[in-house]
Formats: structure tokens, C-alpha cells, sequence
């Protein structure tokens, strides 16, 4: 059996990457962005961003985003076409609430399914008017209102929910506090204090006070954890295996997979460790280790990883034990039912696992076997899929392209990785 060795260099965070965008557009000044992720997503957010004016200039490594304030916005000709990206269109609803123009929300049929009234429903808080299609789904109509700031209490752990209200609150005169219900990713936070919004968080509560002026900055984005999962299942699963993973994203509010990665002993090393545009970035060391132990995840963790569920599920199925994932109800609303599109593909290699309403129960260790499956158009699916890939063979994955929507190059630093 071949083996993983060497070092991976990750593409920049997804969820970083599309803030980094919008908050540089709607700032004062010219940014300079390095390290964007150049994947389907992202693009999908420089397309609405240029329909509305925005000036965003690339040039290799780098891409520099010329600020527009948010009376500069332009009202847009034509639909915002947000393509597959959640993020894009969540986030847009916020930050296109309350200005004196009118703009219509798209985009494809996987995104057209997606649930939106969890998002609208917050911004409605503040006074926003916004028509979804079904009470619930895009294409949404933006209209023009007049924000006022409040107290917002979201029902769902959610950063999108919550950076649309931040995004939205940045308009109004008064101070808006927005109450979570469980701790989510805090890189609109971050990113907003450095730019000079009069933001603070405390626990689960954050408060922006009103009328903040953004100004530019240059950010440089750290690697993807979210996409160095792949790279750390696929060091576990395959003996021998020794890799280095270089200038990863270590958001306390990202980390979930390393506190995974201590609950089942495996072995791993940060170094270098250092603070980067407000975030903290550093090295992963990690080398194969037998005799793991079950996974057990369940509601304190799930936010922390929701994006590497997936994957941590096939970590599970060559694990001895039965381990449990549940409270991870998100998951059915992602681009594919993940619970079900995970347990479907994983399924058919010859895994047992036991499908729950929330989540999963995983019996290992089982001897997964080729087979043709279908990542059902869903990038995590589908790059889980290829590490599978590893220990069983030639599985044939359908529309196995999807991989461009977050990570465009994932097979070949796979395939490099592998000796």
C-alpha cells in the first residue's frame, strides 16, 4: 500500500476568502489580498461584487479590492447570480439590507434548495424587506428599507446567520447585540475589528455599536483546516504516512478536528505558531498512529467541524468501536443531505453505518471494497470519496468535479502526497 509523505500547502479559507471580499468592498480605501482561495465560491462572490460596481483587480497571488463604502454600491442590471455558494448569498442578504437600492438574489438549482427564511427571519429584526421565493428559498428580492438597530436572538448556530446581522447592523445608528445560541466561527468578528468597527464579544454575546465606518486593510488569508482535514484522515488511515501541513488556519473556533484528533489519540504537533491578520496560523505535524479510538461527537464539537463531518465519518469506519456522531441536524441542509449522501457512498464501499436523524452510528472496523458512487454534486462528499480511495481502490465517483467549488486542486496535492 502506498503511503502519504511530504508537505501540503493548503489553498486559502473559504470562509475567510468571501469576507475578506465583502467587508474590503463595502470598506474605505484599496486592499490587498493575498492568498484568496480561487475556487468556484469565491468567484461566485467576485461576480456580484463587480455587478455592483466593485473594482477587484487579480494579479497572481494576490487581489486587490478597491472600496466602494455602501452608498457606492451600484444598483445591480441584472440578478446577482450567487451560483453554488451559500455563503455568497447568506451573506448578501445582509449586506445589501438597507440601502436605497433594489437587487434580486439567484442561484443554481443545489442553491435554490438551500433554506433561507433562517437568515431572513434575523435580518427582519433589524427592519430589513426582503421577499423569498416559498417564504423560504432564492430567488430572494432585497427592497429598499431603513435599518434600525436591536437585540437579536438567534435560534441556530449559524456564522452565516450571524455575519449577515452584523453585516446588515453596520448601516443603523444604534447599537445592535446579537445573542448566539451556541459558539460559531468569528471570522467576520475579526476581520471587523481590524478594519476598525467598534465591535466586542463576550461569551455569546456581541455587540456592535452604530454607524461604523470600515477601512481598508490588507489581509493576507491562512490556510483552509477545513480543507486539511482530507490531508489528516488520510495520514491516519494509511500506515506509515508522515506529512507536514503548512501555514493552516487555527481559528479556536475552527479547531474542532484537533480536539477530535486528542479524544481518539492520535498523534499530532502545531509549530511555528503566530498571529496573522487577527487569526492564529501555524504548521501541523501528524504521522500515522494505530490502535485509535472511536469517535464520539455530538453537540459540544459539532459547530467546531461541521464541514469535516464527512470525512471524519470514513476516519470512523477504520477505527475498532462504534463511534457516534449526532446533534448534527446542520448537515441535512448543506449542498447535499450529508447525512445521507455520507452514509449512501460510504455504504456502498462496505461500511456499516447506521443513518439517525442528526447524525450517525459507525460500527469499525470494516474493509472497504471499489464501487461506484456519487458525491451528489457536494464537494466534501466528493473529496472524501477520493481519500477513500486510498485504502480500497478504484471507486468510480460521480460528478466527481465538484471539488472546484472549494478546493480546485485537491487530486493532484493528494496524488503528491502519495509515495
Amino acid at each position: 500500500m502506498m503511503k502519504l509523505s511530504g508537505e501540503v500547502i493548503l489553498p486559502g479559507d473559504k470562509s475567510i476568502s468571501h469576507r475578506a471580499l465583502l467587508l474590503s468592498a463595502i470598506s474605505y480605501g484599496k486592499a490587498k489580498i493575498k492568498h484568496l482561495l480561487k475556487s468556484e465560491d469565491v468567484k461566485a462572490t467576485i461576480g456580484v461584487l463587480k455587478a455592483l460596481g466593485v473594482e477587484i483587480v487579480e494579479d497572481n497571488d494576490c487581489v486587490y479590492v478597491t472600496g466602494r463604502g455602501f452608498e457606492g454600491l451600484n444598483e445591480p442590471i441584472e440578478i446577482l447570480n450567487c451560483m453554488n455558494s451559500g455563503t455568497t448569498a447568506r451573506l448578501l442578504l445582509g449586506l445589501l439590507s438597507g440601502l436605497e437600492i433594489s437587487s434580486v438574489l439567484n442561484g443554481d438549482d443545489s442553491l435554490s434548495k438551500r433554506p433561507m427564511r433562517r437568515v431572513v427571519k434575523h435580518l427582519e429584526c433589524l427592519q430589513a424587506n426582503i421577499l423569498l421565493t416559498d417564504k423560504n428559498y432564492l430567488p430572494a428580492e432585497i427592497m429598499p428599507s431603513k435599518l434600525k438597530g436591536n437585540e437579536v436572538f438567534l435560534d441556530v448556530s449559524s456564522a452565516q446567520v450571524k455575519s449577515a446581522v452584523l453585516l446588515a447592523a453596520l448601516k443603523v445608528k444604534e447599537p445592535t447585540v446579537i445573542h448566539e445560541l451556541s459558539t460559531s466561527r468569528n471570522h467576520t468578528e475579526l476581520m471587523l475589528q481590524s478594519m476598525g468597527a467598534d465591535i466586542s464579544a463576550n461569551d455569546l454575546t456581541i455587540r456592535l455599536s452604530g454607524k461604523n465606518r470600515l477601512n481598508a486593510v490588507d489581509i493576507i488569508v491562512p490556510g483552509d483546516i477545513s480543507s486539511a482535514a482530507y490531508f489528516i484522515v488520510a495520514c491516519l488511515i494509511t500506515p506509515d504516512s508522515e506529512i507536514l501541513i503548512k501555514d493552516c488556519g487555527l481559528n479556536p473556533t475552527r479547531i474542532g478536528i484537533l480536539k477530535v484528533l486528542d479524544q481518539i489519540g492520535a498523534y499530532y504537533k502545531i509549530m511555528n505558531q503566530k498571529v496573522i491578520c487577527n487569526e492564529i496560523v501555524g504548521d501541523l505535524y501528524l504521522k500515522y498512529q494505530s490502535n485509535l479510538k472511536p469517535l464520539k461527537l455530538e453537540k459540544n464539537l459539532i459547530p467546531y467541524l461541521i464541514d469535516e463531518i464527512p470525512i471524519l465519518t470514513l476516519l470512523a469506519t477504520q477505527i475498532y468501536g462504534t463511534s457516534v456522531i449526532k446533534d448534527a441536524r446542520e448537515l441535512r441542509v448543506k449542498e447535499s443531505d450529508r447525512i445521507k449522501s455520507t452514509k449512501s457512498s460510504l455504504t456502498l464501499l462496505g461500511a456499516d453505518i447506521i443513518e439517525l436523524e442528526d447524525g450517525m452510528i459507525i460500527n469499525g472496523k470494516t474493509n472497504l471494497t471499489p464501487n461506484t458512487v456519487d458525491s451528489y454534486y457536494d464537494h466534501r462528499i466528493s473529496m472524501m470519496l477520493k481519500v477513500a480511495k486510498i485504502i480500497c481502490g478504484n471507486i468510480k465517483i460521480k460528478h466527481d468535479d465538484c471539488d472546484k467549488i472549494s478546493y480546485p486542486n485537491f487530486e493532484n496535492d493528494l496524488r503528491k502526497l502519495l509515495k
